[in-house]
């Protein structure tokens, strides 16, 4: 029996089959699988631009495998051009939207399954969500990733700009350099070239058994991302005959695989907060403690950007992430018994995946030879972040940092201040207010984390945030910093000057200042006025849950 039959069965359903005649059905397709095409096809970023002719490469193949397609869209953010501006208070906000119409689709028209296609990096959470919450046969395409900008015999990112504009204003560079690397960063379609949150996300998500193998890490413009989809589509059509269901796959060792990939790729520190979420809604029992504890044991193992040398096309073409999957598996390090939308096993799908990466490539390293011994999303706690905060530390040499307060209530004060070259070596820049609540939507920090580095002082200034950092950030930074500002904590007690500890070995985020004079201050303190009453922002700031919880809004805390 199909879930579908509630549209298509029994004479009470003449006029619903009477619709769906009107968009393609005939009387043989009404005993097929209905499988919803959720499509994040838009003009709006390079991430997206390549994605309707994925979807429709998929709708073609699940047809041809005895399925009955039905498109529908979703929306998108693009993180990279709303970055430094108020519309990025939109981007986390658009991880439910995505969650929610997925959802609302699939349930309202009772697909028997379905095939998301997303590029943008709240396309993919947000579509795990759904098929969390759904439990229907699901499969996830990635739009992929692309490739790399040339300037000077160099590759190029997105971030290569952030970091030019930085560059500029502390005189390593002109205006026609900056210029020349605006005009290279991003050649074509896909999603951030580097090891940012889309390609750390379709990564775990190909760890997770919901995606098929290497297509993680193509690039979008690729022949094969395109085959890929078409086997996507055939899959979820044996998926739903077999009942493979994400609740299957998305087990506590599963979220611990994917949790001890991105450490080994040097993953975003935004998967912390996605897997949370995810895992939050999948009723598994995954906490932010969880991270440390496999960030203790899996080192990193690839040497790619924002922090590395390396792209995501360079880390495919060195055996994508089926080949750190069998470095980790062979070291113990993976649960080999988890499966996959295929109906296979870990162990079983990478059985003929060399146990030594390639020879002649050093993007991805044998763990006797890591990047880092330990991986480099560090969980650190203290009174300035008692449920917890991520610190990304890979490529910073200086990993302790005790240093004085700056000071600033958003992020276009700390930018303005940081290009201004008001911030000294030595400074621990404090950014508040931008949490799930206090922002709304929890910004991320691309401009101002890449300005510092751009001037120089990427291992001499510390920043922390209740907000985000973007998968392209590097440097040491300290986001999710929770509870936040807005709803009392300690980051919204913090003066100018005030002493600060950044200490990621000893896993500890402190503000030096005595109990006694913080319950006075706490004592002083009021809840900020809320930004925005009305419209999602203010409906979301209402319903979000703590950072350290995955920043849902689906689950009251």
């Amino acid at each position: 029996m199909l879930r579908s039959d509630a549209v298509t069965k029994g004479i009470q359903r003449s006029p619903n089959r009477a619709m769906l005649r009107a968009v393609g059905f005939g009387d043989s397709d009404f005993g097929k699988p209905i499988l919803g095409i959720a499509n994040g096809y838009s003009t709006i970023t390079p991430c997206n631009v390549g994605l309707n002719d994925l979807a429709k490469r998929a709708e073609e193949a699940a047809r041809q495998a005895g399925g009955m397609p039905q498109m529908f869209g979703t929306i998108t953010v693009s993180d990279g051009i709303s970055m430094g501006t108020e519309g990025m208070k939109y981007s986390l906000v658009s991880r439910e939207v995505i969650a929610d119409a997925i959802e609302t689709a699939c349930n309202g028209q009772s697909m028997d399954g379905v095939l998301a296609v997303g590029g943008c990096d709240k396309n993919m959470p947000g579509a795990m969500l759904a098929m969390a919450r759904m439990n229907i046969p699901s499969v996830f395409v990635y739009g992929g990733t692309i490739k790399p900008g040339k300037l000077g015999g160099c590759d190029l990112t997105v971030v290569s700009a952030f970091e030019a504009v930085g560059q500029l204003t502390s005189g390593k560079i002109d205006e026609e350099q900056l210029t020349a690397v605006e005009k290279n960063a991003c050649p074509g379609a896909g999603s951030c070239g580097g090891m940012f949150t889309a390609n750390t996300m379709s990564a775990a998500i190909e760890t997770m058994g919901l995606s098929l193998p290497y297509s993680s890490t193509m690039a979008a413009e690729d022949e094969e991302k395109a085959d890929s989809a078409a086997r996507s589509a055939e899959v979820l059509v044996e998926a739903v005959k077999a009942n493979i269901r994400p609740l299957d796959l998305l087990t506590k060792e599963a979220f611990e695989n994917a949790i001890s990939v991105i450490m080994a790729v040097g993953g975003s520190t935004n998967a912390v907060l996605h897997l949370l979420a995810i895992a939050r809604t999948a009723g598994v029992d995954l906490s932010i403690d969880d991270f440390e504890r496999i960030r203790q044991r899996v080192p990193v193992i690839c040497d790619l950007k924002p922090s590395g040398r390396y792209v995501t096309v360079d880390l495919h073409n060195a055996g994508g992430i089926p080949q750190v999957m069998k470095l980790l598996l062979d070291a113990g390090l993976l649960h080999g018994d988890c499966r996959t939308v295929e109906g296979k096993s870990l162990k079983e799908l990478l059985a003929d995946v060399p146990s030594e990466p390639p020879s002649g490539q050093d993007v991805i390293r044998p763990l006797s030879n890591p990047l880092y011994a330990k991986g480099h999303l560090a969980i650190l706690k203290g009174n300035l972040a008692s449920e917890g905060s991520v610190a990304k530390i890979s490529g910073v040499k200086t990993p302790v940092l005790t240093g004085p307060a700056r000071l600033f209530e958003s992020e276009e004060d700390c930018l303005a201040a940081i290009l201004d070259k008001k911030i000294q070596a030595g400074d621990v820049v404090v950014v508040r207010n931008e949490g799930p609540v206090g922002g709304p939507g929890m910004r991320e920090m691309l401009a101002p984390t890449s300005a510092i580095v751009g001037q120089g002082l990427g291992d001499k200034v510390a920043l922390i945030t209740d907000g985000r950092f973007s998968g392209g950030t590097y440097g040491l930074v300290v986001g999710h910093v929770a509870p936040e500002a807005a709803v009392g904590g300690t980051i919204g007690l913090v003066q100018e000057g005030d002493s600060i500890t950044v200490d990621a070995d000893q896993l500890l985020l402190q503000l030096n200042v005595d109990d006694a004079e913080l319950d006075r201050r706490r004592a002083g303190w009021s809840k900020p006025e809320p930004r925005y009453r009305n419209g999602i922002l203010g409906k979301y700031a209402r319903l979000v849950s703590s950072s350290s919880r995955g920043a849902t809004t689906d689950h009251a805390d």
